[in-house]
């Protein structure tokens, strides 16, 4: 009967595995991620060598607060991470706990985390008003130095959140937007010079869509077609993330000389050698992702989560002038993302279609409670 059962699955899992490798999206991951990585490692070596000098920046000591209780010691700055479940989340708290960082986990786990799903808008809600709750009770600086925006999902099939956005949008994009904009009042607030990291992806260099109206944004434009473009949606999810990251600098930093606030961006699962092995391609075929894994290892281009997470280190402990700077490839190096991410233009549009989303879910939210 076990064996039966294991017979079945094996054939199923080669099934899924035929499908997917049948379809569009497996080959435009296959040929044209690969290309936009190989790409990026091309313009890090030749940076090296052709101007000898590699544009990096060097690692500062994280800072230490006043407490708001006199009689109590300086404490530590405040860093929250968001899908710090496990993976490269996970690596990060422990790298930066290290450095010296009072670390808030954020993730769907409410085993060992401060809950939040990022796809759900009444969830980043909750966690913020839990999470100022809790701040207001320590005695630590009523403020965040660090927040990084790490949460990202893969889904080969179509499913949408509670506000009607496709999921993985929400997750990787609409819900960084509003959760960001949550917490900007504290990390305004922050005594010593506070930022954003934004983990995006190589895989932006391979959007040419210019359109972020609302429509294209809660995923209804890419629904049109039969089969769900998963592998489309996901390029574009990070590649918004990456232009507002943009904008994000240009308000906050270059816009705001009263409260400065760094924003910088690393590539998700690109640094420095290579890939990282996470668990973010759960939804392939397990054949196909197995396969995937064992020749990126023979290329010697996989890396564990703790050897992975260095850039997002080095942008966290980069000096507040990186501000605007696209980190890539460890040792505090940066490279150039794709032309069309750099467009101002199409940089506040997403801005503006972005913040009317927000707006609207935040009426609904109260509109619910």
């Amino acid at each position: 009967m076990v064996r039966e059962i294991k017979t079945n699955s094996r054939m199923r899992d080669c099934w899924d595995a035929l499908n997917f490798v049948c379809c569009f999206e497996f080959w435009r991951m296959a040929v044209f991620w690969t290309l936009a990585l190989v790409r990026s490692y091309l313009e890090l070596s030749s940076r090296a060598f052709f101007y000898r000098i590699p544009h990096f920046y060097p690692r500062c000591s994280p800072p230490t607060l006043t407490s708001i209780s006199e009689t109590k010691a300086p404490t530590r700055p405040l860093c929250i991470i968001t899908g710090a479940t496990s993976g490269l989340g996970a690596a990060s708290a422990h790298a930066l706990s290290r450095e010296g960082f009072y670390v808030v986990l954020a993730g769907r786990s409410s085993h060992l985390l401060s809950k939040v799903d990022l796809s759900c808008f009444q969830s980043i809600i909750n966690f913020k008003n839990a999470f100022e709750r809790w701040l207001s009770n320590s005695n630590m600086h009523p403020s965040v130095q660090v927040l990084i925006n790490n949460a990202g999902i893969f889904a080969t099939s179509c499913r949408f959140t509670s506000e009607g956005y496709d999921q993985m949008m929400g997750t990787n994009y609409i819900g960084a937007f509003a959760l960001t904009n949550l917490l900007l009042p504290l990390l305004r607030s922050s005594p010593v010079p506070s930022r954003i990291v934004n983990v995006t992806s190589f895989t932006h260099q391979c959007v040419s869509c210019t359109q972020v109206d609302e429509e294209t944004l809660v995923g209804k434009y890419f629904s049109r077609s039969k089969q769900y473009r998963c592998a489309h949606i996901y390029e574009y999810s990070k590649f918004c993330l990456l232009l507002f990251s943009y904008e994000l600098h240009r308000q906050l930093y270059l816009n705001d000389e009263s409260h400065k606030v760094s924003v910088l961006y690393v590539f998700l699962n690109a640094v420095d050698p290579g890939f990282v092995e996470t668990n973010i391609m759960r939804e392939v075929p397990s054949y196909l992702s197995q396969l995937a894994l064992m020749v990126i290892r023979l290329l010697g281009l996989l890396q564990s989560p703790e050897n992975g997470v260095e850039s997002i280190v080095d942008a966290t402990l980069a000096p507040p002038e990186a501000s605007g700077e696209y980190f890539f490839g460890g040792r505090g190096r940066t490279v150039n993302s794709s032309e069309l991410s750099y467009d101002p233009e199409l940089a506040e549009k997403l801005w503006t279609s972005s913040y009317k989303l927000f707006m609207k879910s935040q009426l609904v939210s109260k509109d619910v409670s």
